[in-house]
């Protein structure tokens, strides 16, 4: 059992796993961070709600925008804070008492433990087995990562926009000088 508790969470930069852990009758989260491993009774999806609200913009217009960058429909990747480099990936129907959240920002590597496990390793090293299976966890890595790069493309192509506007184009210089060209005309 997790050694923290805590009520009231939201996602950060060190949170690496929400992870859903049965206790009684009730569904509560596991949160795996860098230092440490949070009990919270909020269920996973109800933080990840409760994070994208923190930082400005509601899950539903989350999920939208991403369906609109990756044109996907199931199991959406989500950017939490894009700033932070705060993404994160569902295993299963965020509504499904057996999703896991990951956040890819931490993930080193993973690999297949069997059919239906898969261990991931963390950058700071650490490992944890997770009840998924490898081909489900790959195909979130590789939508998180699209999601990460289509939304880079458009922050890279507004940033050059806003060059061209602010400084338009400059005249290009010739790698000669033109006064032998108007010494010839004369």
């Amino acid at each position: 059992m997790p050694q923290k508790q805590t009520g009231d969470y939201i996602v950060n930069s060190c949170t690496m796993y929400i992870k859903p852990e049965e206790y009684g009758n009730r569904l509560f989260s596991v949160i795996g961070e860098v230092e440490d491993e949070i009990l919270s009774p909020l269920k996973p999806f109800s933080i990840i709600q409760k994070s994208c609200a923190y930082y400005g913009v509601d899950y539903e217009g989350r999920r939208k925008g991403t369906r609109l960058l990756i044109d996907y429909s199931r199991k959406l990747p989500i950017v939490i804070e894009p700033i932070n480099n705060i993404y994160t990936f569902c295993t299963a129907s965020p509504e499904s008492p057996k999703c896991i959240w990951f956040f890819a920002e931490h993930i080193k590597d993973y690999r297949r433990v069997s059919a239906r496990e898969t261990l991931v390793i963390f950058r700071h090293n650490q490992t944890h087995i997770f009840p998924v299976s490898y081909n489900t966890f790959n195909t979130q890595m590789l939508r998180t990562s699209y999601l990460q790069m289509k939304l880079m493309q458009r922050v890279e192509f507004s940033k050059k926009q806003l060059a061209f506007m602010l400084h338009g184009t400059k005249p290009s210089k010739a790698s000669e000088s033109n006064e032998l060209y108007l010494n010839e005309r004369k």
